[in-house]
C-alpha cells in the first residue's frame, strides 16, 4: 500500500486465510433493520491471532463514526468505528459489499480519503452449534495500536462480555 501504513499485516501483499463473523448486532427480529456485525479473526505471524469488528456505519468524514441500521448484513459500509494508533497516524477500517460474497475492505488515515486495502472472499460457513468469541482489546494486530481513550471506552463492554460468556467460548485452531 502507497504510502504504507506501517502495519506489517496491511502493508504486505498476501491471501491469507481469516474466520469472519456475521451477525446482527441488537438481535432484532429479522424483518426489522440492525446494526449489522462484521467480525474478522486473522493469524499473527507469531500464532497467536487479532480481531478486527466492523458495524454498519456511513462512510463520510462524520458518518464513518455513527451507528445506522440496515435490513441486510450489507445493506451499508461498516468501519472499525473507532481509530487504530499506527506509525501513520490514526486508521479507521471499512468493510463493503463488492459482489456477490465479497467484501471490499478500505482503510482511510484520519478523515483522509478511503483507499483500497484488500478484498474478502466469504467462501464458507461455520456449524451453528459453534461459538467463536471475537474480542478487539485483548487480541489486537501488530502495528494496530488503540489509543488508551479507545481501550478505556471499549474495555467495560468487553469484560462484561467476557463475563456473560465465561470466557469459554470455542477459539478455533488453523486446524478447526
Amino acid at each position: 500500500m502507497e504510502p504504507p501504513l506501517g502495519v506489517e499485516f496491511l502493508d504486505t501483499v498476501s491471501t491469507d486465510e481469516v474466520l469472519v463473523r456475521q451477525s446482527r448486532a441488537i438481535g432484532l427480529p429479522t424483518a426489522l433493520p440492525d446494526i449489522h456485525g462484521l467480525a474478522v479473526r486473522v493469524t499473527n505471524p507469531d500464532g497467536s491471532h487479532g480481531d478486527l469488528l466492523f458495524a454498519t456505519t456511513g462512510l463520510g468524514r462524520l458518518t464513518r463514526h455513527v451507528l445506522t441500521f440496515s435490513k441486510e448484513q450489507y445493506g451499508r459500509p461498516a468501519t472499525t468505528l473507532l481509530p487504530y494508533r499506527t506509525a501513520a497516524g490514526p486508521v479507521l477500517l471499512a468493510a463493503r459489499a463488492s459482489g456477490d460474497a465479497s467484501v471490499e475492505i478500505l482503510c482511510a488515515v484520519g478523515e483522509g480519503e478511503w483507499r483500497h486495502l484488500a478484498d474478502l472472499r466469504l467462501t464458507q460457513t461455520l456449524a451453528d452449534d459453534q461459538v467463536i468469541s471475537f474480542d478487539p482489546v485483548r487480541h489486537r494486530l501488530p502495528g494496530l495500536e488503540q489509543y488508551d481513550w479507545v481501550r478505556r471506552l471499549r474495555a467495560p463492554a468487553y469484560e462484561e462480555a467476557r463475563e456473560s460468556r465465561s470466557d469459554d467460548a470455542v477459539v478455533p485452531t488453523r486446524d478447526s
